[in-house]
């Protein structure tokens, strides 16, 4: 047990003789100065900044309130053990406000705990301690021990100091401590992210806007409608989140919902706002220095009060949970990214509807790439160019994401150059830079200057997408960053800071050019609008001047293309114009393609993408154009579901362009076969291979886990001996669909047999069939329904899910189920050879080195990788190996018997005498199997290893 302090023995007797006069004079700032930055201070955090780190490290952080209608605008600290996000907030009050008892106070910190994302922070007037919890969603309504978990008075201090540094010390939050304490109050009712709750809200606004102004404006178009009213929810988000940072005067918004003709007012602001930011979010006049095009349509439309009234009254304290101030923009980017999803039409009658895109309703939803990847990939690429470049170097670094979305990886990359830069210039006489206007004095520390980060984004950072609306939230996105702590930077001369990023992020389709509309005389607008073609080379002329993109990063869409959801023109236009359009046209390989092609020599890329890239029969000439293009860099497959609601198994996978064909080859590609969220660190090697082992194998298979160690073995199983597509025949089970419909547990015609699912078969040992199918092919169905393949009575039932492939034999005419690969044998007498070699630890090895997918939940077992294991086939003519054949049979047989007998056994002494013979069984597989393929000592310790 340790003990509090002196000094805070000392603060409770000062604050003790003086509490009657703190309660009634003491104001906030003599509170934190005199108590509070003492109290933290010696629970061990470096409240005073001692260290001399920079903002970006701090490990307090405290933020100047402003108080506005008894509210206070900025929490006081912000605590954090690591530069990459805060672990809590602390919210403090003076004495005279009770916070044990004081609704407002207490919705102030859960609003900015919610907002912030952080679960965990504490309100304080040093006379008590609060804890609360900020998952619920606020409501000013809420009593103020709603979300409470700990009050703590200050004369508790010195009894319960051990209590609270074992959660809230520094110490604490690195250990973990503070982690498992947040874990540890999870799943209280009423819980809801703030970007589902926020997400809610503007597609509550959009509706409300869409149906008032397609009824207002008889006139407007499908096209207008959505720009409307996209540009209509952006400029009103972006002036109260710039309200919020100061950068805009309190309650501008508020203010006019109190008038008459509010839209005629916020159209005073947003053209206010055009002369003070020189951004295509204000934009509405015809400028030199412009690139985009004004819009000449919003500020003529008719739009109610009411709506707006709605939207602004639900922005503001106390109606409104959001203190923007806090809500990360990556949370902004994902709430974006899932509204984008929808779009609105126009019916027959000119009304307003609100749908799903059929792009996104066939996709089954937006799925937003976590923040830890995003880092993940821009730490491996513009990371690893800006190791040890200068500045002049680093400002000619040209980023783009051609499948842009929301900005996720845009906001991602810049961020990290904004770190970049605000650490080389504080390390490279800041004085100055902060003359050349390159840094400002903030909080005992620099930052750069709106202007720098204005200059940053222009030089760096390219995006392009084929949805307008998606092109103008990046905008927003990127524009918010550059305002981030720019409050006081902004002059009385209404300085335009702002960039007009016209010529950085744009609107096309990054996969077709105006070549697609060669030989047609005349195509029609409404084809022209649907197609959206993009000239790279003209749109970014200066970057390919120079020979292309430094970076390209995302997460591009993964869609398959066929006839059935796309035209058949650009199917063959898709075709024609890249190679690795293949007979199932994946948009992510084109996507692949593309990214390497705008790419100069020595460029970094990096998508997210789906594993099937490994080992996929139709990724071949993928995984071929590639390795001739790039040296691969780095393989990492996530071990858990990245998108949590999208049924993908994914990988990063980073690739250096590189036209020397030796550098290629020998290229070191780092494996991570593991990779989550809390893996993403530089402990993330697994390990190593070579590019050239994977040209070696047959297929062009990308097996990861081949190395130095292993390849020459793997090379000879995979070269030397039969397929086993090449000896047996190999089927997927049945498919029907409607599981209700076709599945009884009776007989109930003679259309009907019986079934065994995945789960049924296990290593030697299929239970008995409990279900029954009708084996009648509905509409609709897959895999395979031979009914000579499913009633045949030999055949080995291979499992679909599993770490390693899993077989048994049955004896019988029993159906399968699509979890099971069926294998027959060209000789039914071989079955039982090959169920041993099979089931053995060579094969197990062969198969996790090649075509493993290292899922932790759900890993598969795919039909072509059983069909490409090594079968080593008996010559029976020769006597010895004629007795090797016999020999594994009568063993397999023996197992078979064991796993029998093991299944139905009821005494304890009886189970462990069977697991023992077949532990002993199997090990004589094993070594007979060594035998066959000619293994030596130092392979087999490989193997076993």
């Amino acid at each position: 047990m340790t003990s509090a302090p002196a000094i805070v023995h000392k603060l409770i007797e000062t604050f003790e003789q003086n509490l009657e006069s703190y309660r009634s004079g003491k104001n906030e700032t003599e509170l934190r100065r005199e108590f509070l930055d003492k109290f933290f201070t010696a629970l061990g955090w470096d409240v005073a900044n001692e260290k001399g780190y920079d903002e970006a490290h701090k490990e307090v952080v405290h933020e100047f309130s402003v108080e506005v209608s008894g509210q206070q605008k900025k929490a006081d600290y912000a605590f954090r053990t690591g530069a990459d996000k805060f672990d809590f907030l602390v919210e403090a009050k003076k004495p005279s406000v009770k916070i044990e008892t004081s609704q407002d106070a207490a919705f102030q910190i859960r609003r900015y705990g919610w907002s912030a994302k952080l679960p965990i922070n504490i309100l304080t007037d040093f006379e008590h301690f609060a804890v609360y919890d900020c998952r619920a969603k606020p409501n000013y309504s809420d009593k103020a021990s709603f979300g409470r978990i700990l009050l703590v008075h200050y004369k508790e201090y010195v009894e319960r100091w051990d209590e609270i540094a074992a959660i809230f010390s520094p110490e604490a939050v690195r250990r973990g401590s503070f982690a498992k304490y947040a874990e540890g109050m999870k799943g209280k009712k009423g819980t809801a992210d703030v970007d589902d709750a926020f997400l809610q809200e503007i597609e509550r606004w959009r509706e409300a806007l869409a149906k008032n102004i397609a009824l207002r404006n008889e006139t407007i178009d499908i096209a207008g409608l959505n720009y409307a009213v996209q540009m209509t929810i952006d400029r009103i988000v972006f002036l109260r989140i710039c309200e919020e940072r100061g950068i805009e005067p309190e309650n501008q918004l508020q203010e006019i919902v109190n008038r008459d003709d509010v839209y005629a007012e916020l159209c005073e602001l947003f053209k206010r706002a055009d002369t003070k930011y020189n951004s295509g979010l204000f934009h509405f006049r015809q400028e030199k220095e412009q690139s985009s095009r004004p819009d000449d349509l919003t500020l003529s439309l008719e739009i109610d009060d009411k709506v707006l009234k709605d939207i602004i009254s639900n922005l503001y304290y106390p109606k409104s949970p959001y203190a923007f101030l806090y809500i990360p923009a990556d949370i902004l980017g994902q709430v974006y990214e899932r509204f984008l999803g929808k779009v609105i039409r126009l019916t027959a009658g000119h009304q307003a509807k609100v749908e799903e895109k059929p792009e996104v309703r066939k996709a089954g939803g937006v799925y937003y790439t976590p923040t830890y990847i995003v880092d993940y990939i821009v730490k491996n690429t513009v990371g690893k160019l800006v190791e040890g470049k200068k500045l002049r170097e680093v400002e000619k670094l040209r980023i783009v994401d051609p499948a842009c979305g929301s900005g996720t990886f845009l906001l991602g990359a810049y961020q990290f150059l904004l770190d970049w830069h605000l650490n080389w210039y504080v390390e490279n006489e800041p004085e100055k830079w902060e003359k050349q206007k390159a840094l400002v004095k903030a909080d005992g520390g620099y930052r750069l200057t709106a202007s720098k980060k204005k200059e940053i984004l222009l030089n760096n950072i390219h995006g392009v997408d084929i949805d307008a609306q998606a092109v103008e939230v990046t905008k927003l996105s990127l524009l918010l960053k550059v305002l981030e702590n720019a409050s006081g930077q902004l002059g009385l001369g209404m300085e335009r800071v702002l960039p007009d990023l016209g010529n950085n992020i744009k609107c096309g389709n990054s996969l077709i050019g105006f070549d697609y509309f060669e030989g047609q005389l005349l195509p029609d607008e409404e084809e022209r609008a649907r197609v959206n073609p993009f000239d790279w080379k003209s749109e970014f002329k200066d970057v390919f001047a120079r020979g292309g993109f430094d970076v390209v990063i995302g997460n591009p869409p993964y869609r398959m293309m066929q006839p059935h959801n796309t035209e058949l023109t650009t199917l063959e236009y898709l075709r024609k114009k890249y190679l690795v359009a293949e007979f199932k046209m994946e948009m992510f390989h084109m996507f692949l393609q593309l990214g390497v092609s705008v790419l100069r020599q020595q460029g970094v890329h990096s998508f997210i993408i789906p594993a099937t890239i490994l080992n996929n029969v139709y990724a071949e000439k993928l995984r071929k154009w590639i390795a001739s293009n790039c040296a691969i860099q780095k393989i990492s497959v996530a071990n858990e579901k990245i998108f949590e609601d999208a049924d993908v198994h994914t990988l990063v996978l980073v690739v250096k362009k590189e036209d020397d064909g030796k550098k290629r080859r020998d290229s070191h590609i780092k494996i991570t076969a593991q990779l989550n969220k809390d893996t993403v660190g530089d402990q993330d090697l697994y390990k190593e291979t070579k590019q050239k082992y994977f040209e070696s194998l047959e297929g062009s298979v990308w097996n990861i886990l081949i190395d130095d160690e292993n390849v020459d073995l793997i090379l000879r199983l995979n070269k030397n001996y039969s397929k086993l597509s090449e000896i047996s025949t190999i089927n997927r089970g049945l498919i029907t669909g409607d599981r209700g419909k076709y599945f009884s547990d009776k007989r109930l015609s003679s259309e009907y047999v019986q079934i065994l699912a995945g789960s049924d078969v296990s290593r030697y040992l299929a239970k008995e069939p409990s279900e029954y199918v009708l084996f009648k092919k509905p509409k609709g169905s897959g895999g395979s329904w031979d009914a000579d393949m499913h009633l045949a009575p030999h055949k080995i039932l291979v499992r679909q899910i599993g770490t390693k492939p899993m077989a048994c034999l049955i004896r019988e005419p029993i159906a399968v189920t699509g979890n099971l690969f069926t294998v027959r044998a060209s000789n039914v007498d071989e079955e039982l050879y090959i169920l041993g070699i099979f089931n053995s630890k060579l094969i197990e090895f062969f198969w996790k080195i090649m075509f493993s997918d290292f899922k932790n939940s759900f890993p598969q077992v795919t039909i072509f990788s059983i069909s490409q294991l090594p079968i080593r086939t008996i010559g029976f003519s020769d006597p010895a190996e004629k007795a090797q054949h016999d020999k594994m049979v009568t063993l397999v047989e023996s197992m078979l018997a064991f796993h029998k007998s093991l299944a139905v056994a009821q005494s304890p002494a009886e189970k462990e005498r069977l697991e023992r013979q077949i532990a002993v069984t199997d090990m004589a597989i094993d070594s007979l199997v060594y035998e066959l393929y000619g293994l030596t000592e130092e392979e087999i310790k490989i193997v076993e290893g």
